[in-house]
């Protein structure tokens, strides 16, 4: 918002890491919240609605985090976390089918790395 400063909250958010902000802060701030959108703020806190597109963008100027590289990161730990499967990808995150099968390959590429170099240090 115009001429509000940047809520102190949220810059946090780029150096601790997305979950572990969600953890120390987010949860801490509003620990009884029904609102599953990543980016709440005082008046959305206590609704199931989503933050502004003018909110987002003014709390996020001048910060390393940007909407953009929020959502990727989101949709890969999905994929990580749920397996690459482009179905749930695509039911979860609304994409279309090309995009979701992107994504899944790209995390099944990173735990195909991953398992990889476990098993060569496994090794050693």
């Amino acid at each position: 918002m115009v001429g509000h400063p940047v809520p102190d909250h949220l810059p946090e958010a780029g150096t601790l890491g997305l979950d572990r902000w969600l953890q120390a802060v987010r949860r801490r701030r509003w620990p009884s919240t029904a609102n599953l959108h990543l980016l709440i703020n005082n008046q959305t806190a206590t609704k199931t609605s989503r933050a502004s597109n003018h909110w987002i963008s003014a709390t996020l100027r001048g910060q390393d985090a940007t909407l953009e590289r929020l959502r990727v990161d989101r949709q890969l730990e999905e994929a990580l976390t749920h397996g690459p499967d482009p179905l749930h990808l695509a039911e979860v995150f609304g994409l279309d089918e090309k995009t979701a099968m992107r994504y899944a390959d790209s995390a099944r590429q990173l735990l195909e790395t991953a398992a990889e170099k476990n098993t060569r240090e496994g090794r050693q």
